[in-house]
């Protein structure tokens, strides 16, 4: 069995759910450090087209004093409308999208939910996300498993726990990933071979690379999901 991971990103970019695609199962990771910025400041937001370029839809993290909390623990701002703002922003954009009748009643429905933290919002997106594309990999949450660690020993614990003979990882999983690790313990490592999707809205509009999947949903419709389902298999080790 082939497993893949990936922290719970809020409206995540197509990649995500391309990495899902070539697995079997699929980890929501939600034990690690919440973190804003850098390779992994992704978690709490991702971007969305307007007719002036793409825009950041964010998440208030309260993170004031709680400079290492993980993921599972990172609570929203109960004072910050960010539910309206965030829909009105989708609404606006895309209403006049090919596919807007298709997807958003039900993301309607769960921006209508009350959400207190960052990690229960991304998992109930990501499974919205999987059924719009056609994916049906089982999911497990790490914060349910016994494994806990960092880095390589952290992921050969979960695949162990799950039974995987196999990880597919991000490409920035070449740079910290032990490999001999993976060979000791019997595990085939290898790492996604992504190429960003390349679509416009309309004729003349310019190709945006990595918006949320939602701008792909909304202008593609199913081929969103033709394109998750076809595109090129993973890279060895």
């Amino acid at each position: 069995m082939r497993l893949t991971a990936h922290q719970p990103n809020y409206l995540p970019y197509p990649g995500f759910f391309q990495k899902i695609a070539r697995a079997d199962e699929f980890l929501i990771v939600d034990t690690t450090q919440f973190v804003k910025r850098g390779t992994f400041g992704w978690i709490h937001r991702n971007r969305i087209r307007t007719p002036n370029g793409p825009i950041w839809l964010s998440l208030p993290v309260l993170h004031k004093g709680k400079y290492h909390q993980s993921i599972l623990d990172a609570a929203l701002n109960p004072r910050v409308d960010w539910r309206g703002k965030h829909w009105r922003s989708i609404e606006w954009n895309y209403r006049s999208a090919r596919y807007w009748e298709r997807y958003a009643p039900s993301l309607r429905e769960i921006y209508r939910e009350s959400w207190t933290h960052l990690a229960p919002l991304c998992t109930k997106l990501i499974r919205w996300f999987l059924a719009q594309l056609d994916l049906a990999p089982p999911v497990h949450v790490a914060s349910a498993l016994a494994a806990r660690g960092e880095s390589t020993e952290y992921i050969i614990a979960f695949c162990k726990e799950l039974g995987a003979s196999g990880f597919l990882s991000g490409v920035h999983g070449r740079d910290y990933l032990d490999r001999s690790r993976f060979e000791k313990e019997g595990i085939v490592l290898e790492f996604q071979d992504y190429e960003a999707p390349v679509y416009s809205p309309r004729e003349g509009a310019e190709p945006l690379a990595n918006l949320s999947m939602l701008d792909m949903l909304f202008h593609c419709g199913e081929g969103a999901a033709r394109w998750v389902h076809s595109t090129k298999e993973v890279a060895a080790s």
